[in-house]
């Protein structure tokens, strides 16, 4: 398995280390509900550097990459984030990603770590000179209501004024970084993209007081099915569309991109199925595979699913017939035929990330 910079900091922590597209990466450190309720109350700080990133240059490069995907890369501001998604020939959702403007003429792209080569390669043959960052660049996320003061506290006065999917370069004790106010937890949170070698100095710094704790992927992937948000390879793929997987807010319909006309068609039929967030009735989840039930018809299935501690039952999401997709639709999942209700992102609905504060 490949090795990201932080795997000998994993030894210190008591991580459990698993295989996740070939990389070797920690599910969990003191244990997922923990390390999930962390992060919700206090500030958790994950490795990432597993993911992607690219670096474009010049206005052909940027035109180039907003033909390859559903968002308007051309008028995106500098600062400003913008999620999207890649697709192929048919419209299939080859990956979901996140694209900077850094200045006019520079963008940041970060992508997911299963279609990496798949993704590498359609970039490196379709955008003139872009290029691969994923090597040298290390990706800590800091996440949490908590996490802007610990930053702060370290030094790192340049993310005060930084808004909701803002985000910029970032000298830190003469190291520039690029620092993005996003993140997967629908907390506060901070992706820092720095120098592989400096990743691990950092890692012990943000651990260093006590008030973050190393979290892993499964708490990841329970703060991320509390919010609804997909994961790539589970909840969407190549065999989906963005509509299908209801990204049909971050589509820029008056742009050119790979399947349009199939979407087009897709929009205008309206009988497609839709990429649902589901809750269960107790502490059981939704499991992926499971079949979805309404009134004895099977209407979809599920494509992942799992307890959401900050919401004390289950939730998921599911691929569901339109007519049955609607918040509030009684459904029942899985062989012993599990009661579930469609619902709406974000289930958990406290998160902090959207919250403005003061640039002190």
């Amino acid at each position: 398995m490949r090795q990201t910079p932080l795997f000998d900091a994993y030894s210190r922590h008591d991580a459990r280390v698993v295989d996740f597209h070939g990389w070797a990466l920690p599910v969990q450190f003191r244990g997922i509900v923990e390390e999930h309720l962390h992060t919700r109350e206090s500030v958790g700080v994950f490795d990432c550097s597993h993911m992607g990133e690219f670096m474009l240059h010049g206005a052909d490069a940027i035109a180039a990459l907003d033909s390859l995907v559903i968002g308007d890369m051309v008028h995106l501001a500098p600062g400003r984030c913008r999620y999207t998604a890649l697709l192929n020939g048919s419209g299939g959702i080859i990956d979901d990603c996140v694209a900077l403007r850094l200045s006019p003429d520079e963008m940041y792209l970060v992508t997911n770590a299963g279609p990496l080569e798949k993704v590498s390669t359609l970039l490196a043959e379709n955008v003139p000179g872009i290029v691969d960052c994923s090597e040298a660049t290390a990706k800590i996320d800091v996440q949490g209501p908590l996490s802007r003061k610990l930053l702060m506290d370290l030094g790192f006065a340049a993310v005060a004024p930084v808004a909701y999917w803002r985000g910029g370069r970032v000298d830190w004790r003469g190291l520039e970084m690029i620092v993005t106010r996003a993140g997967y937890t629908g907390e506060l949170g901070y992706e820092i993209f720095l120098p592989a070698e400096a990743a691990a100095d950092l890692w012990a710094l943000l651990l260093d007081d006590g008030l973050a704790i190393p979290c892993g992927l499964g708490a990841r992937d329970t703060l991320r099915s509390e919010m609804g948000y997909p994961l790539n390879g589970e909840d969407v793929d190549e065999s989906r569309t963005p509509l299908e997987g209801s990204m049909d807010r971050f589509i820029a319909w008056d742009s050119e991109f790979p399947g349009k006309a199939r979407l087009l068609e897709m929009r205008e039929g309206g009988d497609y199925e839709r990429l649902t967030p589901l809750r269960s009735a107790d502490r059981r989840a939704p499991r992926h595979g499971f079949e979805v039930f309404h009134g004895g018809e099977k209407v979809g299935a599920v494509t992942s699913g799992t307890f959401g501690p900050s919401l004390g039952c289950g939730v998921g999401l599911a691929y569901l017939r339109p007519d049955c997709a609607a918040p509030g639709t009684p459904l029942a999942a899985g062989p012993r035929g599990m009661e579930i209700t469609a619902t709406q992102a974000p289930v958990y609905t406290r998160g902090t990330c959207r919250v403005k504060l003061n640039q002190d």
